[in-house]
């Protein structure tokens, strides 16, 4: 999983982790919707501006690749690293991967996302029309002390017979003394378990047109950043019926899904930290945010307020905060399973009835343990940690979303200190485990649990020099990306590979069975000069993202879950003004969502530009048709 080091887990500017500062919690106002906007102005923004090259874009011969960084990165994400698919003296490190599709319903379908439904990523400020020289289509609650999260420490390899660990099945509402349960009160059900097997497709709802070739619908510029502030979090971006959502600086907008005019707005008093990419059946979500904006002088505010909003009217349905101590507690990452939004930090979890806003349960001050985080979707997940950070015990247990009472627990192996949610149903977690990736991307071994009675089922083994994928099991318990799971399947992209062709340069999507750890078999080239990964299921089908080389476009194909052949979905124009700005959305640090032949992709920092005549963009759509 050789790749550039990744954007800061926690910008001082917007994730605000850590303990929580003397700033009161403010409750933000509840935005109100906006009358719809007139589309924008004839004549469209300039995409020709010159961007670090794309893909596959000619290369200086014998330039040796460059160095990896250490895991702490700059402020902001890198520039795309240039030219995949060019023939190369010595092979390029890293490639192009793509976060899954937020903002899909919540019930199971691959890792991130529910069946195919509405849409949905963020954005800022005014659309704007496709640029003049678009090419035809066919171009392309109590009070917690926190614990203090200790920096990172390398643990000691763990022998393989500790690293399976053991089972523990707790009966569903059966109190049996134990006093490692997640909530404090309540009661209710979990999810339904839809998981398919055998890895027979059943089809999708995503249809392959009649021609394939996109245009641009619009673009939304990035939102100004202070010169006091280097850089903000923008995540977030959903999709629903009748808009796209995307998150810009402080505040979450919605657009027309083709002509990006904005339908509403709602303002924070601070940026969004994190988003929740599920959604319910009626399009609510959930946001942490901070209560001010972030200055020179003050950094962060903490990421102590949670929000549930209503994807569809556009407003925020309320604001709440966890007191820890006579403070705000502050949060890392948010979910929604059912109708419960969860929250889970150094100082431990809490959840939230997304109607009413009722606390579900929050920290126990006696607790010598605590939920670092949930991974949502179809059922609810917690990630529990127990113990020292040198003798730490991380136990995954699959909880009701209503009362937070144990329905299952899987004990990892001592050592591993931390794990992240790849999917809830089927459960799979990912960990590297002793340290073992060795390339920051937080993976060495996938983890196929069965959530109902909390046995291991299978231990994947998954070299970081094979395969590609990156968790961040630190701090967001569920920001896995490049990964898909369904068909009782685990999608994984391999590492860029040489290839024959022209372009010297490729990869494939090969998929493992959950049942027995061993690869099926399956396998989906990307083809010459091509880089693909996956987005997320669709039904039976795998749903993926090919990052062209310099001269095409890129393309969105749906993979069928049986025989693994792909069809074209979705292409690109070819045109370097279009293709400067979708290369400049290096997938493995932006949010990629795809539905019904429209492509929406974004970013999730917001930066000050290096230069008064650059342009970049924080959101761009392509539809076909």
């Amino acid at each position: 999983m050789t790749q550039p080091p990744p954007p800061p887990h926690q910008p001082p500017q917007g994730e605000g982790f850590g303990p929580p500062q003397d700033q009161p919690p403010q409750q933000g106002g509840s935005g109100t919707p906006q009358p719809p906007q007139g589309p924008p102005p004839a004549g469209g923004p300039d995409l020709g501006k010159a961007p670090q090259p794309g893909y596959g874009y000619p290369q200086a011969p014998g330039t040796p690749p460059a160095p990896q960084a250490p895991a702490a990165a700059p402020q902001t994400p890198p520039p795309p690293p240039p030219g995949y698919g060019y023939p190369q003296t010595p092979p390029g490190y890293g490639y192009p991967q793509t976060p899954p599709g937020y903002g899909y319903p919540a019930q199971q379908p691959g890792p991130y996302g529910g069946p195919q439904q509405p849409y949905g990523p963020p954005g800022y400020g005014y659309p704007q029309p496709a640029p003049p020289l678009q090419p035809q289509p066919g171009q392309p609650g109590g009070g917690r002390r926190v614990n203090a999260q200790l920096a990172i420490i390398v643990a000691a390899v763990v022998a393989i017979a500790l690293i399976v660990g053991g089972g523990v099945w707790y009966a569903a509402g059966k109190d049996d003394g134990r006093k490692d349960d997640t909530a404090s009160s309540g009661g209710g059900t979990g999810g339904d378990d839809k998981g398919g097997t055998g890895g027979s497709a059943s089809g999708g709802a995503e249809k392959a047109p009649a021609d394939p070739g996109s245009r641009v619908l619009f673009q939304v510029p990035m939102p100004e950043v202070k010169k006091d502030t280097s850089s903000v979090v923008v995540s977030g971006s959903w999709l629903t019926g009748k808009a796209y959502v995307k998150s810009g600086i402080a505040e979450i907008v919605g657009y027309d899904l083709d002509k990006g005019t904005k339908l509403w707005t709602i303002e924070l008093p601070g940026p969004v930290c994190q988003a929740s990419r599920h959604v319910t059946a009626d399009h609510r979500t959930a946001v942490v945010y901070q209560p001010a904006m972030p200055t020179k002088l003050k950094p962060s505010h903490g990421c102590s307020q949670v929000a549930a909003i209503d994807l569809d009217a556009g407003r925020k349905l309320w604001t709440k905060t966890v007191k820890d101590g006579d403070r705000p507690a502050n949060f890392d990452n948010v979910t929604v399973s059912g109708n419960t939004v969860a929250v889970g930090g150094t100082g431990g979890g809490a959840a939230f009835d997304i109607t009413s806003a009722k606390v579900l349960w929050s920290p126990k001050p006696s607790d010598s343990c605590y939920d670092a985080g949930y991974g949502g979707g179809e059922k609810l997940v917690a990630v529990r940690k127990c113990g020292s950070y040198d003798q730490r015990q991380l136990n995954i247990q699959t909880i009701d979303p209503k009362s937070g009472k144990v329905i299952s627990e899987y004990k990892m192996a001592q050592g591993i200190e931390y794990a992240s949610v790849v999917s809830t149903d089927p459960l799979v977690v990912a960990a590297d485990v002793g340290d073992s990736a060795g390339d920051g991307s937080g993976i060495s071994d996938f983890f196929s649990v069965d959530n109902r009675t909390g046995k291991l089922r299978a231990r994947i083994s998954a070299p970081g020099d094979q395969f590609a994928a990156r968790c961040d099991g630190i701090t967001r318990i569920e920001h896995c990306t490049q990964l898909a799971v369904g068909n009782d399947r685990l999608y994984v992209p391999t590492e860029q590979q040489e290839s024959s062709g022209r372009y010297s340069r490729s990869n494939a999507i090969v998929a493992f069975d959950l049942a027995t750890g061993k690869q099926t078999g399956q396998r989906a080239d990307a083809g010459d000069g091509y880089m693909i990964t996956p987005l997320r299921m669709d039904g039976g089908n795998l749903l993926a993202y090919k990052r062209p080389p310099y001269d095409k476009g890129g393309q969105v194909v749906s993979i069928d879950g049986g025989s693994f052949k792909a069809t074209k979905l979705l292409e690109n124009p070819a045109a370097k003004s279009v293709r400067d700005v979708e290369t400049r959305m290096l997938p493995e640090y932006s949010e990629i969502l795809f539905a019904q032949g429209h492509l929406y992709m974004s970013k999730v920092f917001a930066s000050s530009l290096s230069a008064a005549n650059e342009k970049e963009y924080l959101a761009v759509a392509f539809g076909t048709g």
